[in-house]
């Protein structure tokens, strides 16, 4: 299995699976990223977290913990 979190800078990758339960995984659908959805990890912060990532038009920061909970291909 591969998460958000493994995807290196500059490269797209595909949802898969939304992982996580109740209001966890409510906040990662309603920040747009949902099954099927392209994604583009831009940067990712010194120490690793958190991760900006462009999906469906504009940037978003995502913790990878909550990165972790995203299965991509």
């Amino acid at each position: 299995m591969r998460t958000l979190r493994d995807v290196k800078i500059g490269k797209n990758a595909k949802v898969v699976k939304l992982h996580g339960e109740g209001a966890l995984r409510r906040r990662i659908m309603d920040m747009g990223i949902t099954k099927g959805v392209e994604v583009f990890v831009r940067k990712v912060a010194p120490l690793g977290d958190p991760l900006e990532i462009s999906v469906r038009g504009y940037e978003l920061s995502i913790r990878k913990g909550d990165a972790e909970m995203i299965e991509v291909e």
